[in-house]
């Protein structure tokens, strides 16, 4: 009988035979060479995965917004204040520390206005403040001012102002910083308001017939008498009003208080419509 021989290591068809030693250590090194290849590719693929790589934003300051600046009130802009009542409080000074204040005096529509029913009681407003107006007062003496609650008024303005020139014997109208009206007036030097500033309109009276002494209109003007109260009774009336007598405007009168042709007054009315609380500057 013939002893059985080994059995030789049979590789793949056309292979060369290798001891196995020899094959064991091939493989593993064919192993570490794909493994490592296959790391490689995977690096390459999250690398170059959605095309070129995209940087990380550097996070941003938040902007900070810087705050407008309160506009300034324009300079020929005044703020009229009208009594929502026949009557207003009048204050010596807002006090924050008093819960109820005790106003010194109330201010009545009838010791400012001729028709106390019909025209409202205007005044005109020097400051603000927290729920407080400042306030020119229309009576005697001149200059005089309190303090009133805002909520005892309504605010309007006006870029109207009326300048009176005495000696020149001249009324202006300005509207904001321009001259809208430049005409002749006829002054008693006796009965014509005191140079300042301060003054404003109070009342619009129509007297029934246009040919009277005080013509088509007349404006009463703060720190006097009722236009009709004055004239009533006899004393100086301090007033803007037409006249009948058109050939004494532009000269020094005996009688009235500040004159204007009938047509010049009732521009003011009629174009204009200037309101009650306009300012008013005499000027010597």
């Amino acid at each position: 009988m013939r002893r059985a021989g080994r059995r030789s290591e049979v590789g793949a068809p056309g292979a060369s035979t290798l001891p196995r030693g020899q094959v064991t250590r091939r493989v593993l090194r064919a192993a570490r060479a794909c493994a490592g290849g296959a790391l490689v590719a995977v690096l390459l693929v999250a690398c170059s995965a959605g095309g070129d790589p995209v940087p990380t934003p550097t996070p941003s300051a938040t902007p900070t917004q810087t705050p407008e600046p309160t506009p300034e009130p324009e300079p020929w802009l005044s703020v009229l204040a009208t009594a929502t009542g026949p009557t207003v409080d009048l204050y010596a000074e807002p006090d924050p520390a008093v819960a109820v204040p005790v106003p010194v005096r109330t201010l009545a529509a009838a010791e400012v206005v001729s028709r106390p029913d019909a025209v409202p009681l205007t005044l005109l407003v020097i400051e603000q403040r927290d729920g407080w107006l400042h306030v020119a007062l229309p009576v005697a003496p001149h200059g005089s001012t309190g303090w009133v609650r805002a909520a005892d008024v309504t605010l309007s303005s006006t870029d109207l102002r009326l300048e009176v020139r005495l000696t020149e014997h001249r009324l202006l109208l300005h509207r904001r910083d321009e001259v809208v009206l430049d005409v002749a007036v006829g002054v008693n030097p006796q009965a014509a308001p005191a140079p300042g500033t301060g003054y404003f309109v109070t009342e619009l009276l129509q007297p029934p017939t246009p040919d009277g002494v005080y013509g088509a209109y007349a404006y009463g003007l703060s720190g006097a008498p009722p236009v009709l109260s004055a004239f009533a009774a006899g004393a100086g009336l301090v007033a803007l009003h037409g006249t009948s007598q058109p050939e004494t405007v532009g000269t020094d009168t005996p009688t009235g208080s500040i004159r204007m042709l009938d047509t010049d007054v009732t521009r003011l009315v009629q174009e204009f419509g200037l309101p009650l609380g306009t300012p008013v500057d005499v000027v010597a």
